[in-house]
């Protein structure tokens, strides 16, 4: 071993058994360790950092190329507090690969967070903390964690993907192709073409994963190619059992509260306190049994804006929302509020709780102001798709994204790649 790498472990090791917390310990997710540290947010910089439309996109980026990705998260202890951040190089299941962390970083693998600012004008206040994710040396999964200098703990963990163009895919998306499911779910047929890059065995070489809206609690894999075209080079996948078919879900729900002065869309009212503002929303109903009403959304995604100043990163306060879900009691079930503003967490912050008197659910998450998707998902056992489609329904004209990601373990290599990437779109209104 190098002398660095040695370095490198030592370091990562003592501020994690120091606590009494081993490196296995933490979660190869997108997690958060701290009540405090909120609005966790990961995507590709853009030419302008108040941009809020650039939070749409996902933690995916080309390794050769020249956009970095961006992290933003918020600490609402209001005093200052030293954050510093490690990469985790992941295979495709999101296991830990074996690599050193030499072999796929550039620098020491221990980048402090020096650009914080406070929070402005808000009645919350909050400590605001960027930091540009540096270059890496390897494609594949990437787990950012971030952990404080003073406590030694991890406050947050944050999937990522950095991918190379060596193998194209052609992709759709449609209606699926099963009889009864026409009417609910979504099909992806997709082909790979791997000319130019060497695959020992392309019957088993290449895993494929399928997420819808970037979520990887939706992900599907196990997928093997029908047909392999040798010398063209292309590897076709063709599915008779339903495979490559989702669930098409709904539109997402959403409010605004991008103002503060008066009612976004969603806010049936504002309550003003001296310590905060609560926003409540206009009461919901289940749509499962419904039929299908087109409304314009993020698919699940969250912007963070403030209307009057356009500087949402530090002067977008935190409002307590009262969400409302009309409904008689589900038996056996526990019922969320779900959505990319709490990283599609379902934890004892989202979780709802059924008052009688009102006949609905309820549950009050504080939230920085923007425009917020959401939806409800009611969990019995496992939680997935169908969790939210108890709920919501499933609807096959719902605008949905999809990505495709396909890895490969090279000959004599040790970890697995991300050698090919598309995002494909379903039925896009805007």
């Amino acid at each position: 071993m190098t002398r660095s790498y040695l370095i490198t472990l030592f370091v990562f090791s003592s501020f994690l058994v120091a606590r009494g917390q081993k490196a296995a310990d933490i979660l190869l997710d997108d997690h958060l360790y701290s009540e405090t540290i909120k609005t966790v947010l990961l995507y590709p910089a853009t030419d302008n950092p108040e941009d809020p439309r650039r939070l749409i996109g996902p933690p995916v980026i080309q390794l050769d190329g020249n956009q970095p990705l961006m992290l933003e998260f918020d600490d609402l202890t209001a005093d200052y507090r030293g954050f510093r951040a490690k990469l985790i190089h992941c295979n495709a299941d999101w296991t830990r690969s074996v690599l050193n962390e030499i072999e796929y970083t550039y620098e020491f693998n221990d980048y402090p967070i020096t650009k914080f600012s406070q929070s402005y004008s808000t009645k919350v206040p909050y400590y605001h903390y960027e930091l540009e994710v540096p270059r890496v040396k390897v494609s594949g999964n990437y787990v950012l964690m971030v952990y404080s200098e003073q406590q030694r703990q991890p406050v947050l963990t944050r999937r990522f993907m950095v991918y190379e163009n060596r193998v194209r895919i052609a992709a759709e998306v449609r209606f699926s192709q099963g009889i009864r499911e026409q009417r609910t779910d979504q099909q992806i047929d997709f082909s790979l073409d791997y000319k130019g890059y060497q695959i020992v065995s392309p019957q088993n070489d290449l895993k494929v994963y399928l997420r819808k809206n970037y979520r990887w609690g939706t992900a599907k894999t196990g997928f093997r190619p029908t047909n392999v075209l040798p010398f063209e080079q292309v590897l076709e996948y063709q599915f008779f059992n339903l495979e490559n078919t989702f669930p098409g879900g709904n539109d997402f729900r959403y409010f605004d509260s991008r103002t503060l002065a008066g009612r976004g869309y969603g806010v049936f009212e504002i309550e003003r306190f001296g310590e905060f503002t609560r926003l409540i929303l206009s009461p919901d109903e289940p749509r499962a049994d419904g039929v299908y009403l087109q409304m314009d959304d993020l698919n699940g995604q969250y912007i963070v804006d403030q209307r009057e100043s356009g500087r949402g990163s530090v002067e977008a306060d935190y409002t307590p929302v009262v969400f409302t879900l009309r409904t008689p009691q589900i038996p056996d079930a526990e019922v969320y509020v779900n959505g990319g503003f709490h990283l599609w967490l379902l934890n004892d912050e989202n979780r709802m709780k059924y008052n009688d008197d009102l006949g609905a659910y309820q549950a009050v998450i504080l939230i920085k102001q923007g425009v917020v998707n959401y939806n409800y998902a009611a969990v019995i056992g496992t939680a997935g798709l169908e969790a939210e489609a108890r709920i919501e329904g499933n609807y096959a004209q719902t605008e949905n994204d999809y990505d495709i990601l396909v890895y490969n373990r090279p000959p004599a290599a040790r970890a697995d790649r991300l050698v090919g990437y598309r995002a494909v779109e379903w039925n896009r209104r805007r």
